[in-house]
């Protein structure tokens, strides 16, 4: 079981050139927990991760991983620690399930650490957990889109590190692959302790499956914490533009959005 990770922006503005698109903004994740970042499109979302993944410097402020600032600590150091599927990855052409699949343990070797026993099994541990185990022979590209996703999370699980960012991982998934990947990370993150950071469109599930929500606009949070506590049908208007209703979802008592469009409304619902 990896060690536990803390995960935090102090402070962060991050941009491309001269445009800022995260602003001075601040926040502990919660070490243990998934937590689930939603908010418009350009709103900062991804690249709030990519801030937090290192894969974007910061303009200002600071990221720091266990305390310590993560651009000055060696990259092998953060890639123990901290494992990161961005959005729409691409496998190298021909490489099978395996293979890929292994190269989430190249971080664990070095100068005299070669392959061992110990990571073939993290390697079958992977797969397994992810329901992979029986396509480890066939070439990544033959698979569906849900499959394909999996075997990237299998990459991700089989680094063992305290924290997991992903960014928008049921994208291009049918609703019933959505629902399967969720339900994996948070297999993962009660069987392990992991912290899972995962940026998601889909609202509803991420009110589902979010023990921390963060709801950001225009590169800043809005709001955040337990769904339940910190949503309002107020907030969704004023972040999506939406008007809505909402309701107690029935099977994981999490709030639920019905979005109130121009059509198939009631009286009530209608514009004055």
């Amino acid at each position: 079981m990896p060690a536990p990770v803390n995960l935090e922006a102090d402070r962060l503005s991050l941009g491309y050139g001269e445009r800022t698109v995260v602003r001075d903004l601040s926040m502990a994740l919660p070490t243990g927990k998934v937590t689930i970042i939603v908010g418009p499109n350009a709103c900062g979302k991804s690249t709030f991760l990519s801030g937090l993944a290192r894969l974007l410097p910061a303009a200002s402020g600071a990221v720091l991983l266990d305390g310590k600032s993560i651009h000055a600590t060696p990259s092998r150091d953060v890639a123990l620690k901290l494992g990161i599927l961005p959005q729409g990855p691409i496998a190298p052409d021909g490489i099978t399930v395996t293979d890929l699949v292994s190269r989430g343990r190249h971080v664990h070797q070095g100068w005299f650490r070669r392959w061992s026993s110990g990571d073939d099994d993290a390697v079958t541990q992977a797969l397994t957990a992810t329901g992979t185990l029986s396509l480890a022979a066939r070439p990544v590209d033959e698979l569906s889109g849900g499959q394909r996703q999996r075997v990237w999370i299998a990459m991700a699980l089989a680094q063992r590190t305290g924290i997991l960012l992903l960014d928008e991982p049921t994208t291009y998934l049918d609703i019933s692959h959505q629902v399967e990947v969720l339900d994996l990370l948070t297999d993962l993150n009660e069987a392990e302790g992991t912290t899972v950071v995962i940026v998601l469109h889909e609202l509803n599930l991420a009110f589902r499956y979010a023990d921390h929500l963060v709801v950001m606009k225009d590169g800043a949070v809005v709001t955040a914490g337990v769904p339940g506590e910190v949503l309002s049908e107020s907030i969704i208007e004023d972040v999506f533009g939406m008007r809505c209703r909402l309701v107690n979802d029935p099977i994981s008592d999490t709030p639920m959005i019905v979005p109130i469009g121009r059509h198939r409304i009631g009286e009530a619902d209608r514009p004055e």
